[in-house]
């Protein structure tokens, strides 16, 4: 079977879980839920696939985060590149497709995010194996799950004609859809939701880049030829900062021409917000959802998230967001959870 060289990328900086995901420290390095941190888990996923050792793509203020986490669970990076200033996803997965093509190679890349909840590893790797038997084909491939709900966090991909295995060509993307759409889009059957998980051949993504985005892929490109090295660790060069931000999504996937979607079995979360952390907390009765002890009298459909062991009391109250850490408190609508980050830029920078 094909080698794969996963390329993850922990760059993001998790801004709807404040205040427990912050600045220094986001939601990818992490242990919202097991034994194991966002990153681990993700690392983890990878067992038992034919892999290279991956790249991690990561800002440079978290690069000893990223060693010690990778190295706390005995795995080898190939490099841990360092983006000197954010740029999204198109610049970051460019930094490693340029570095993995260099001496003439021209591997696979899987491009996962550092900050996903995947239920059935199983069905992941299954999925990544489906995957391997048509990257090679010069196409670009995403991974669509089955949608379980009508989310209107997420966005969407419209399966098109059926190709081999559990591949098919995309007949659309769809950024998120407000409820309606998103009600049509669960009853019509050919609709998934867009994992933001990719795999393609790094010559392949290039040469699209190049096509759409030349500002971003050179770039990139006089970045990578101007890096240096301390250990695993890769700074690329300062002509990173011309690159403009752009998603892989908008710079890329939308546009090419030869685009696949790779319908996938297993339970799929981008754990984005306080809602979504919230069916993985304990159900402590009248639709309330905590991590700690909670008693409460006519109040239901809280959330309630504490980082120490505190017992939490709430008294006629509903729909509420309340997270507790040692220097801050939140408490906000649940109905508002996706503008928190809003709210972050008004704390101080020393919370952030």
């Amino acid at each position: 079977m094909t080698e794969l060289l996963p390329v993850i990328l922990a760059g993001g900086s998790g801004t709807r879980l404040w205040p427990l995901s912050r600045e220094l420290y986001p939601k990818q390095f992490l242990r919202l839920y097991g034994e194991h941190t966002m990153l681990q888990a993700t690392l983890q996923r990878l067992d038992g696939l034919p892999i290279a050792p991956p790249y991690v793509v990561c800002n440079d203020e978290h690069r000893f985060l990223v060693a010690e986490q990778c190295r706390a669970i005995d795995r080898t990076c190939g490099a841990i590149i360092l983006e000197p200033a954010v740029r999204s996803t198109a610049p970051a997965i460019a930094l490693a497709a340029f570095r993995a093509v260099r001496n003439g190679a021209n591997p696979i890349l899987l491009v996962m995010p550092a900050d996903h909840y995947i239920e059935k590893p199983d069905g992941f790797r299954s999925a990544v194996r489906d995957g391997l038997a048509v990257a090679g084909s010069g196409a670009l491939l995403t991974f669509g799950v089955v949608p379980e709900a009508p989310e209107t966090g997420y966005g969407y991909i419209k399966r098109g004609v059926a190709l081999q295995g559990s591949a098919s060509r995309v007949a659309a993307f769809t950024e998120k859809p407000n409820r309606e759409r998103a009600e049509q889009f669960l009853a019509d059957g050919n609709y998934f939701w867009n994992s933001g998980i990719f795999m393609f051949a790094a010559n392949s993504f290039l040469e699209e880049l190049r096509c759409f985005r030349p500002d971003i892929h050179d770039a990139c490109a006089k970045a990578i030829a101007n890096e240096s090295t301390d250990l695993d660790f890769v700074r690329p060069g300062k002509q990173f900062l011309d690159s403009p931000i752009d998603s892989i999504d908008y710079a890329v996937m939308e546009k090419a021409g030869r685009v696949l979607v790779v319908e996938s079995d297993f339970d799929w979360d981008d754990v984005g917000s306080w809602t979504a952390i919230a069916k993985y907390l304990s159900d402590s009765g009248s639709d309330n959802r905590a991590n700690t002890e909670l008693r409460s009298v006519e109040s239901a459909n809280n959330i309630v998230y504490t980082s120490g062991k505190k017992m939490i009391a709430l008294m006629g109250v509903h729909d509420l967001i309340v997270v507790e850490t040692p220097d801050a408190l939140l408490v906000c609508s649940r109905h508002e959870a996706e503008k928190i980050k809003q709210l972050v830029g008004l704390v101080p920078a020393e919370l952030q």
